[in-house]
C-alpha cells in the first residue's frame, strides 16, 4: 500500500480509545504500556508497509506460541531476557554497585519446591547411564568478602538428553531430578553432587524454533547450570554457569554467556567414597559473591509465573 496514516487524528484517537485513556477506571500503568506498545506496532505497520497477510500470520503465530507454552522460551531466544539484564547492569553502575557474581538470565525451566538440605545435597535422584558424576561446590560471600551463613543456593540443570525434570516430554524424570537447594552454614559453603549436563535445543516443531528458522538462527544452548542465591542481608542473584569446553559457549541462542561464568572443570577421583555413581568424577568450584541491598531493599526480585511441585 505504501500509505502513511499513523499521524492522522483518526488513528491517534483509535489508539487512545483502544487503551481507554479517556477513562479514570482501570489500571493506569497498563493503559500507558498498551497505548505505547500498540502505537509502536501501528507505526511499524506504516513504516515497513506490513501487509494484512503478514499481520494475520503474526496473529496466528502468537496463537501457536501460546498453545506450545513457549512465550518465555522465545523471550530468551529473542534477547528480551538478556536486555533486562543489560538494563539491571546499567542501573547497578549508576548506583555505583560494583563487584558481585555476574547475573544472567533465569530461563523458563525453574521449578519451586525442590528439597532443601544443609551444606550438601545430592540431586541426581534418577539414573542416567549416559552422564558421569559432577560436584559443584563453592563459598557464598557478601559484599564485605565474608562468608554468608543461611544463604539459600538453588540449582537446576538438564540431563544427558538435554531435558529438564518436570518439563521432560519423555516422562522419564521425577519432578526434582537434577534440582536442589542448599542452605549454607557459618562457613558459607555449599555443594551439589549431581551428573554432568548437556545443552538443549528448542523443540523442533515448536513456535520458537519456527521463528528462529525464519531468521536462519539455531535454537541451541551450551551445557549450563542455573542458580538462584538468596540471603536476608543481600540481593538475590540469578545466574548460571556454562560447562567449560562446550562448543556453543559463545553461540548461545539465549545470549546468557558471560566471561566470569565459565569456571574450570577439574578431573577428580574418590567419588565412590562420596556416594557418587563412579570413582572418577568432575568438579567445578563456583564461588558466589552477593551484592548489598539498596536502601534496605532487594531490587533484584522478579515476579513472574513459575512452575512449582511438591517433593
Amino acid at each position: 500500500m505504501n500509505v502513511k496514516v499513523f499521524e492522522t487524528k483518526e488513528v491517534q484517537d483509535l489508539l487512545k480509545a483502544a487503551a481507554n485513556l479517556g477513562s479514570q477506571d482501570g489500571n493506569a500503568r497498563a493503559k500507558q504500556i498498551v497505548h505505547r506498545l500498540l502505537g509502536d506496532l501501528f507505526k511499524a505497520i506504516d513504516d515497513l508497509d506490513i501487509t494484512p497477510d503478514e499481520i494475520w500470520a503474526g496473529v496466528h503465530y502468537f496463537n501457536k506460541l501460546g498453545q506450545d507454552g513457549e512465550a518465555a522460551l522465545l523471550a530468551a531466544g529473542l534477547g528480551l531476557e538478556k536486555y533486562l539484564d543489560v538494563r539491571m547492569d546499567a542501573a547497578d553502575r549508576e548506583a555505583e554497585i560494583t563487584g558481585g557474581t555476574p547475573r544472567t538470565i533465569e530461563g523458563p525451566l525453574y521449578v519451586a519446591g525442590a528439597p532443601e538440605r544443609d551444606g550438601v545435597s545430592r540431586i541426581d535422584s534418577d539414573p542416567d547411564a549416559e552422564s558421569g558424576p559432577l560436584i559443584i561446590r563453592g563459598t557464598v560471600t557478601g559484599p564485605d568478602g565474608k562468608p554468608v551463613a543461611n544463604a539459600l543456593v538453588e540449582c537446576w540443570h538438564a540431563n544427558s538428553k538435554g531435558f529438564y525434570s518436570h518439563f521432560d516430554p519423555t516422562g522419564a524424570q521425577t519432578d526434582f531430578n537434577l534440582r536442589g537447594a542448599v542452605k549454607t552454614g557459618a562457613d558459607g559453603k555449599y555443594e551439589f553432587r549431581t551428573l554432568m549436563p548437556v545443552g538443549y535445543g528448542c523443540p523442533p516443531q515448536g513456535a520458537t524454533q519456527q521463528l528462529l528458522d525464519t531468521l536462519a538462527r539455531h535454537g541451541n544452548r551450551p551445557a549450563h547450570v542455573h542458580f538462584f542465591v538468596s540471603a536476608d542481608s543481600c540481593r538475590k542473584l540469578t545466574t548460571q554457569i556454562n560447562i567449560e569446553g562446550d562448543p556453543l559457549i559463545w553461540d548461545d541462542f539465549a545470549y546468557a554467556t558471560r566471561e566470569d561464568l565459565i569456571p574450570p572443570v577439574v578431573e577428580k577421583s574418590g567419588g565412590t567414597a562420596l556416594g557418587l555413581k563412579a570413582d572418577a568424577y568432575k568438579e567445578i568450584e563456583f564461588n558466589i559473591e552477593l551484592t548489598p541491598l539498596v536502601q534496605g531493599k532487594d531490587n533484584q526480585l522478579v515476579h513472574r509465573l513459575r512452575a512449582s511441585a511438591t517433593a
